[in-house]
């Protein structure tokens, strides 16, 4: 709270009152920086630039992951319709309404019962991109009690199960896989700032140690490998091409060859076929050569099946 009244406190500094401090940047490695600049500097842009406003809802949580997991906190934020997460919140028309008040209005379509105050605000940065977009950040600490509260009434809003999908709730650890947790989390999509600003709102409020937001930062940013086959380990390492080629020729050449013996049994077998009853030897030898021309593949017993039986002199 105390890093949330600074934030506001210098972010209504009227003009000519002296230099202001430095704003604070995120410094984690393989984050880019967007451009900070405070609330009176982003409300003395001109009628080009759009503005919006996103909250993020936050409870201290003493639970504990299987029992020996600190979950830390409790942070809200949303699945939009397009499938991206980001924060509650949207446009505010400057023309019509305050900071606060536009926010507001589009909390109670997304949320329903929270409203937020000047003293609520957190930074100020500006878009990357053609758009001229500055985008306003909130942070709101609540109980656990009233946390889960507003989860409960988000499904009955308006906007729910339209443009918003669902409250989810961002897990702040890392497991020893140095995956689970928070690296995952990261990996997924984000809209617009939404993923610059969870990883700002948790340096600033010092809900994560900075050394471990860049560990889950690097994490989502190494290679991950393959899936591994649960029989791989089983599986007979794959042959060369070279010795495939070879075992291919080398099957080949021992398919003609059994096709060989077998043409050549069958004709043997139907030359040892009695003459007696036949009407000559030249009958013998048209048989054989019948034999000879079937199909390769039909045993000595189909071939002799499939013979014509001579019918016995009278």
């Amino acid at each position: 709270m105390a890093a949330m009244g600074a934030m506001a406190a210098m972010g209504t500094l009227p003009a000519g009152t002296g230099a202001l401090p430095p704003l604070p940047t995120l410094g984690v490695p393989g984050v880019p920086e967007l451009k900070p600049l405070t609330r009176y500097e982003a409300m003395r842009l001109g009628p080009g630039w759009s503005h919006s406003c996103h909250a993020m809802l936050y409870a201290p949580n003493p639970g504990m992951l299987f029992g020996r997991i600190p979950l830390r906190y409790a942070v809200l934020m949303q699945m939009r319709f397009d499938g991206l997460l980001g924060f509650p919140g949207g446009f505010v028309d400057r023309r019509y309404w305050s900071l606060e008040d536009g926010l507001n209005r589009v909390l109670g379509l997304g949320l329903g019962c929270v409203r937020l105050t000047e003293a609520d605000y957190l930074c100020s940065h500006l878009t990357e991109g053609p758009h001229r977009v500055v985008a306003h950040f909130y942070a709101r600490q609540l109980t656990l009690e009233e946390l889960h509260t507003i989860e409960i009434s988000a499904v009955h809003s308006r906007d729910h199960g339209l443009e918003v999908m669902g409250m989810v709730r961002v897990p702040l650890y890392t497991q020893k896989d140095r995956m689970g947790g928070l690296p995952n989390f990261l990996g997924n999509s984000f809209v617009g700032t939404a993923k610059f600003q969870l990883l700002f709102a948790l340096k600033i409020l010092n809900m994560v140690p900075e050394e471990k937001l860049a560990e889950a930062v690097a994490a989502t940013q190494k290679p991950k490998k393959p899936a591994i086959d649960q029989a791989a380990g089983n599986a007979p390492a794959a042959k060369p091409p070279n010795e495939l080629a070879a075992s291919a020729k080398t099957g080949n050449e021992l398919a003609d060859r059994a096709e060989n013996q077998a043409a050549a049994q069958a004709v043997a077998e139907a030359a040892e076929l009695p003459a007696a009853g036949l009407e000559s030897g030249a009958v013998a030898e048209q048989l054989v050569a019948e034999a000879a021309e079937q199909p390769v593949g039909l045993g000595a017993d189909a071939v002799a099946l499939e013979q014509p039986v001579a019918e016995p002199m009278e």
